[in-house]
């Protein structure tokens, strides 16, 4: 089973007028670079999810306690990421929406 993993914000620093530019990890992390990773995130969670559907259901695993957690875990990752694209998609129509 994988471990839970915590993902943590860091404050970004303030920057003076015309001073250097911003870290350079925080530069490099992309919207999409991040949206990327986090669906493959969410797809191995769904993929975790079946296989431990299929082993129970097979009889190669007993262990019902995991296979519910599994499963849990796989449907609030898609439940905030059905969320996360809804709050974009109504971003995206407020922006349409805006007159120039």
């Amino acid at each position: 089973m994988d471990p839970i993993r915590f993902y943590t914000t860091q404050p970004i620093p303030m920057q003076p007028a015309g001073g250097s530019p911003l870290n350079n990890k925080i530069q490099d992390t992309s919207f999409g670079q991040i949206l990327k990773s986090t669906l493959s995130e969410v797809n191995h969670l769904q993929h975790n999810a079946d296989d431990a559907v299929q082993k129970l259901a097979t009889g190669q695993n007993k262990d019902i306690h995991n296979t519910m957690i599994a499963m849990e875990k796989a449907g609030v990752a898609f439940q905030l990421t059905m969320q996360v694209r809804n709050k974009m998609l109504e971003a995206y129509q407020e922006v349409m929406r805006m007159q120039v």
